[in-house]
């Protein structure tokens, strides 16, 4: 090797005795015993070189107090002839700033106080430089600059401040709490980092471990009740606690744990309350409080009345905010019976600790004694509430019972009753003032009110505000004063096909009073009503009855409705009868007895037209078109003149009469005679169902004296209606529509008809059968119309 550096420290060099000579060159050239280890183009080969050495490390010592540069080290080349053609070049960790290298000699200084805590060691690397060519004369080496530590930081706790607990008596060497302190010195040189742990305050109660901080207790059965808090100061110590070392202190606040180590205890022995005699159930009286020297659940007290003569009137709880007994009524207190009550209160710990049971029972005991006040009380009466009867027949001033009311005050004032008018706004009943009887004052129907609730007051005469109240219950008994009467409104009828013994209605009764044994009805018919009857009552033995019929056939032609009597009686005393008439329509019915119509009003109005009336409507309308159709054939085989006259078409004339008419009088609706007689019209006639101005008058035809045509067609209609058997049971309307020239009466409607009432002779009608003997009367004197 031609070159190396020498790296010389400034002043120390016996203490680098024991570093490390260690060479290490940028390039691939190792130093090994004064071998050189090259690598070439071949491979590995040894070459015998000049022995150089270099110090791998500098030591400078940290915080340096002088006013100059502190001097590091020396580096030196052994190409450095001292003819100034060299130079040393620094680079690395600080060169330039914190460490300054003189390029001719090759001294380095430090510019500033270096801080170990900051920054241990340096890492720098050194070059030797020919000046005038600028090229390295060696290879660069690498150096490392470490900072030897000194005593310069003290102990610091990881806290300012400690809060620890420990319970109350416990043994000595109890742990508390461990505290912990570090030190930013070097812990691997010397003992600038080794600390240890003392106690500057806080003996003879507590102790602390040197090496590990954990302070235990030191005096045996500290008592909080005596003293609860502690404040003790922990010193932390380096240099292994020598002299000269730094230190640094914590204060731990310590206090103690509450256990059950006291029991309750009375601060007195006796307690005197007073209270009126009125206070409600439930009231407090008073309170009283054992006092414990324990906190929270250990000095929460249960107290109990363990014995006295008040233990049924009194009772006690623990109020759990205040822990205080607070002493309430049990029962009402009355001081005419009992004026004073004494009761004896026990106060016991609900959470025990077992390991302090011998110092004691943890109870206490104490004697309350209670002075019950008199009040003016207001009357009282002999029951909480009254029950009454009285029957319904009763007379006015009757009397239904009585009430009696004291005072209980010792004074025994005298009391005046009375009714309080808002539960008897009918004011049905009187009472005595002076000796509380209740009579009648109205008569009573128990059908109305089976009860009247009252209320009756009792005033004391010495102190009216004291009023006592009690409610009385009067109950109204039955008599029988009602008669029964039909349940309810019964729509009878009987077919016209029934059979004799043919039950057609079942009746029940009601009654409004109400027997104790329930009701017993009886049915019948009245002695004059049973003389031939067309129907009888069969008393069903069960409340009901039923109406039987006494004959076979019924025709409403004949007689169209039944009013039926029956006497219904009832089972009590004084026995109540009453007749109930039953009507009864007569009806025609079909073959399985199911109505279908009545004689004057349907009982029942169907929502339809049934299947029979349906086929009833269409075998009318097929019989009339066979009539017409043969009628229309006969004309044309006879080759009779037309009845018809005119070339207007024919309509149907239809007149509904569904109402009563104004008698003989009623001439305005239809004059049949326009059948017969087209000249009977009589102009002068105006129609009453109309306005006078929109009639218009009629066209007169050819007038024709008497049709026979018209006349025997009617009779044959009318003669095969009444003999149809098919026909419905009520009047029916038959439509007569048939066409023809040549007709003497012209058009059937009675709008084109004209006729006079001297032409026409209307006698015929009376043949007609009883359907038209309606019309006969009207028509058929001579002087009808003249007497009108």
């Amino acid at each position: 090797m031609s070159t190396c550096l020498l790296i010389v420290l400034w002043a120390c060099l016996s203490q680098l005795g024991d570093a490390k000579a260690l060479f290490e060159r940028t390039t691939d050239v190792v130093v090994k015993e004064g071998m050189v280890v090259g690598r070439g183009d071949d491979g590995w080969a040894l070459k015998r070189s000049k022995r150089g050495w270099m110090w791998n490390q500098f030591f400078l010592l940290e915080e340096y107090t002088g006013s100059d540069y502190q001097y590091v080290g020396k580096l030196h080349s052994d190409q450095d002839k001292g003819d100034g053609t060299l130079k040393y070049v620094l680079s690395g960790d600080g060169a330039g700033s914190l460490f300054l290298i003189d390029e001719n000699s090759g001294d380095i200084h430090a510019t500033k106080r270096l801080d170990r805590e900051e920054k241990a060691y340096y890492t720098l690397r050194a070059q030797a430089v020919n000046k005038r060519t600028g090229r390295p004369v060696e290879p660069e080496s690498q150096f490392v600059i470490k900072i030897h530590d000194i005593n310069d930081n003290e102990p610091k706790f990881t806290k300012d401040t400690y809060i620890a607990s420990v319970p109350e008596m416990s043994d000595v060497g109890t742990p508390v709490v461990q505290v912990t302190a570090t030190d930013d010195d070097d812990a691997t040189y010397g003992n600038s980092a080794r600390v240890v742990y003392s106690i500057l305050q806080g003996q003879p109660y507590f102790s602390v471990e040197p090496d590990t901080g954990i302070i235990r207790t030191a005096l045996a059965n500290m008592n909080r009740e005596n003293k609860e808090k502690y404040q003790v100061v922990i010193q932390a110590k380096d240099m292994a606690g020598q002299i000269g070392g730094l230190s640094g202190t914590a204060t731990v606040n310590i206090s103690l744990s509450d256990v059950n180590d006291n029991p309750p205890r009375f601060p007195q022995g006796t307690y005197q309350f007073s209270t009126p005699e009125s206070t409600e159930v439930g009231s407090p009286v008073g309170r009283i409080k054992a006092n414990d020297a324990d906190v929270g659940e250990n000095a929460e007290v249960k107290y109990n009345i363990i014995g006295g003569d008040g233990v049924d009137m009194f009772d006690i709880m623990t109020d759990k905010d205040t822990q205080e007994g607070v002493i309430t009524v049990k029962r009402p207190l009355d001081y005419e019976r009992k004026k004073i009550y004494t009761i004896k209160v026990q106060a016991e710990n609900t959470h025990l600790d077992p390991r302090f049971l011998l110092l004691g029972p943890f109870k206490d005991t104490a004697t309350v004694k209670i002075t019950v006040e008199d009040v003016d009380e207001p009357p009282v009466f002999e029951r909480a509430s009254y029950i009454m009867e009285v029957k319904e027949d009763a007379s006015i001033g009757t009397l239904i019972g009585s009430v009696i009311a004291a005072d209980p005050d010792a004074s025994k004032s005298l009391v005046r009753y009375s009714i309080d008018r808002l539960t008897d706004l009918d004011r049905m009943f009187n009472i005595h003032s002076g000796n509380g009887s209740i009579i009648t004052f109205k008569h009573l129907d128990r059908e109305s009110f089976p009860w009247h609730n009252i209320t009756l007051t009792a005033t004391e005469i010495n102190n009216p505000k004291q009023v006592g109240r009690v409610p009385v219950y009067i109950r109204i008994l039955d008599i029988n004063d009602n008669a029964p009467e039909f349940a309810t409104f019964y729509e009878t009828f009987v077919c016209e096909n029934a059979k004799a013994g043919q039950r057609i209605q079942t009746v029940s009764a009601v009654d409004n009073d109400d027997p104790i044994g329930g009701h017993k009805f009886f049915f019948s018919l009245p002695a004059e009503a049973s003389v031939n009857a067309n129907f009888t009552v069969r008393d069903n033995k069960d409340n009901t009855a039923g109406i039987l019929t006494r004959q076979s056939g019924f025709s409403r032609m004949e007689r169209s409705t039944y009013l039926v009597p029956v006497v219904i009686s009832d089972g009590g005393y004084p026995m109540q009868s009453s007749t109930s008439t039953l009507t009864i329509r007569v009806c025609t019915c079909d073959r399985e007895g199911n109505m279908q119509s009545c004689n004057a009003e349907p009982l029942i109005l169907p929502a339809g037209l049934s299947t029979g009336a349906l086929i009833a409507i269409l075998l009318c309308i097929i019989i009339l078109l066979i009539i017409v159709m043969l009628f229309a054939g006969l004309r044309r085989q006879k080759k009779k003149e037309p009845l018809i006259i005119s070339k207007e078409d024919v309509r149907d004339n239809i007149v509904s009469y569904n109402d009563e008419g104004g008698g003989e009088e009623d001439t305005q609706a239809f004059d049949i005679g326009t059948l017969r007689n087209p000249e009977a019209i009589d102009d002068n006639k105006l129609r009453r169902d109309i306005i006078p101005e929109t009639l218009f008058p009629s066209r007169r035809t050819a007038p024709t004296r008497d049709n026979a045509d018209v006349r025997d067609f009617i009779n044959q209609r009318l003669q095969e209606n009444d003999t149809d058997p098919t026909a419905p049971p009520y009047d029916s309307l038959a439509t007569y529509a048939y066409e023809g020239n040549g007709s003497i009466a012209e058009s059937l409607s009675s709008l084109e008809s004209a006729t006079t009432e001297g032409d026409q002779d209307y006698n015929y009608l009376s043949e007609w059968g009883p359907r038209f003997k309606k019309l006969a009367d009207m028509y058929g004197g001579e002087d009808s119309d003249k007497d009108s």
